[in-house]
C-alpha cells in the first residue's frame, strides 16, 4: 500500500529499503516482493541501531511523546495505539531542519491545517 501511495501521490519510485534484520524484513516472501518491485534491500549489521539512526531517533521521539501524552490523561492504556497515531500525525506536521518543510507539506503539497488540534485526551 505504501509503495503505491508513494508512486501515485508523489510520482516517486522506491529504489532501496534499509532496515534491521527483524523477522518481517528477512522473510523470503518479503525478499521476493522487493525483488519483484526492483527495490534493493539493504540490511544493517546485527546489533547496530546507529546504522538506522534517523528511524531509530524518530521511534524514540514517538515513544517519548506517547509516554508523555498518556501520563497527562486519565485514559486507559488501551488508548496507547491512538496516542501513537496522534504523535506520528503531530510529528508529520512539524517542519524538518533539512528542508524546512513539514513531511505533511512534502506529501500533500500544502501546509497542514492545525486548527483542529486539541489537547490529547480532552473531551471532543
Amino acid at each position: 500500500v505504501f509503495k503505491n501511495e508513494v508512486e501515485n501521490q508523489l510520482g516517486k519510485t522506491i529504489k532501496a529499503l534499509r532496515s534491521d534484520r527483524s523477522g518481517e524484513y528477512i522473510s523470503q516472501e518479503f525478499k521476493d516482493y522487493l525483488k519483484a518491485c526492483g527495490i534493493v534491500q539493504q540490511l544493517t549489521p546485527p546489533y547496530t541501531p546507529q546504522h538506522n539512526g534517523v528511524s531509530e531517533r524518530r521511534n524514540r521521539t514517538l515513544l517519548n511523546m506517547v509516554r508523555s501524552m498518556m501520563s497527562l490523561t486519565t485514559l486507559s492504556l488501551s488508548f496507547w495505539d491512538y496516542a501513537l497515531e496522534t504523535a506520528a500525525r503531530i510529528l508529520n506536521m512539524v517542519p524538518t531542519m533539512k528542508v524546512n518543510k513539514t513531511p505533511y507539506e512534502l506529501w500533500h503539497g500544502k501546509v497542514p491545517n492545525l486548527s483542529y488540534l486539541k489537547v490529547w485526551g480532552c473531551e471532543a
